[in-house]
């Protein structure tokens, strides 16, 4: 077996705006298998700045996967601890090499066209006007569960764009979820949180920066909304680790993206521990091309779990590749009347 790394850099279509900065591309990398005429793919879903294996040493690492590629997904997965994007690269490659079709690895009624998955619709920052353009854009189309980035806006502005919200929607009608991304300061946190209240809210993701367990703790004891953890789960490796960082903090929910946790088993070892503790979890991308939310898709119907799951960012950028998923009313689809354009010889050649 062959196995070759390749860049790809997606261009956004506009910028997206976080409480870390605007984004304007999104460097990914893919590995190909190929034996024998016969192909599989991995995207390793790298997010520079926020990933653990954002280091200088990414490319040398995906140079050895693919010389030691005879190891196998196992070993590998083992090996590659420290770098969790490759993990999920190296497990998505495999399962894609060893299907009949490199694009369905994890047949299904999802695969199949038959059943969708419930995803909520994401609203990034900017300025006042064009959140609200965001967020009446996402209602229009359906959305019954709404995601916005907050925490980069004066808070008076954010608090006002959810009570316009709240004014025409009920929680009944739609549900809210917000992610600051760490931005609130450690002292003012819970009393943001009470003010947040005020919008019958169904999570706030991540409302600290991580490493402040203390704090986090805190919050998911005493806010009157329940508390996600995101970026607390990256770097995060063993499984004795994950159980105790759950058990001090105790969120009401994870939110789980397979290419910073360790792609599918990583990502599994968290749902068993979040289960076994009574805490909800939900999937969501990690801004992956078509390849990598694909697969992630496919996977998470696996999981069946019945609440929106953060699936939606496919349309996200202007060069990302044509391919059968679908958002329609809320609901992530597999459309078998729409194809993939992509083209193995392509990538590897670097002619997109």
């Amino acid at each position: 077996m062959k196995a070759t790394y390749h860049k790809y850099i997606l261009d956004f279509k506009r910028p997206s705006g976080t409480s870390r900065g605007v984004l304007t591309q999104k460097e990914t990398w893919f590995i190909i298998l190929e034996d024998e005429g016969k192909k599989g793919i991995g995207e390793c879903g790298l997010l520079r700045g926020l990933s653990v294996d954002d280091r200088p040493d990414y490319e040398e690492k995906l140079k050895w996967t693919c010389e030691n590629i005879h190891l196998g997904k196992d070993k590998l997965w083992e090996a590659l601890i420290a770098f969790p994007s490759i993990q999920f690269g190296i497990e998505m490659a495999f399962q894609s090499y060893q299907s009949e079709n490199p694009f369905i690895i994890f047949p299904s009624e999802f695969s199949e066209g038959q059943k969708s998955i419930s995803i909520n619709g994401l609203v990034w920052m900017g300025n006042e006007a064009f959140m609200q353009e965001q967020i009446e854009e996402k209602l229009r189309e359906g959305f019954r569960c709404i995601k916005l980035k907050i925490g980069a806006l004066d808070f008076d502005t954010e608090l006002r764009l959810l009570r316009s919200i709240r004014q025409k929607f009920s929680p009944e009608m739609v549900e809210i979820r917000v992610d600051a991304n760490g931005a609130f300061d450690l002292s003012l946190a819970l009393y943001k949180l009470n003010q947040l209240s005020e919008f019958k809210l169904h999570s706030i993701e991540q409302p600290v920066q991580k490493n402040n367990t203390d704090t986090m703790s805190e919050l998911a004891k005493f806010s009157k909304i329940p508390i996600a953890l995101d970026e607390e789960l990256i770097g995060v490796f063993l499984k004795e680790e994950k159980e105790a960082l759950l058990l001090k903090i105790r969120p009401q929910f994870i939110v789980l993206k397979p290419s910073f946790v360790g792609g599918f088993r990583g990502t599994k070892e968290w749902i068993d521990l979040a289960e076994k503790h009574n805490i909800g979890w939900w999937i969501t991308s990690a801004l992956e091309s078509n390849i990598g939310l694909n697969a992630i898709a496919q996977w998470t119907y696996l999981q069946q779990n019945s609440m929106p799951q953060g699936l939606g960012t496919g349309a996200l950028y202007s060069n990302n590749f044509d391919s059968p998923l679908q958002v329609s009313e809320g609901q992530l689809w597999y459309n078998h009347n729409k194809s993939w354009n992509f083209n193995f010889e392509n990538i590897k050649n670097k002619t997109f």
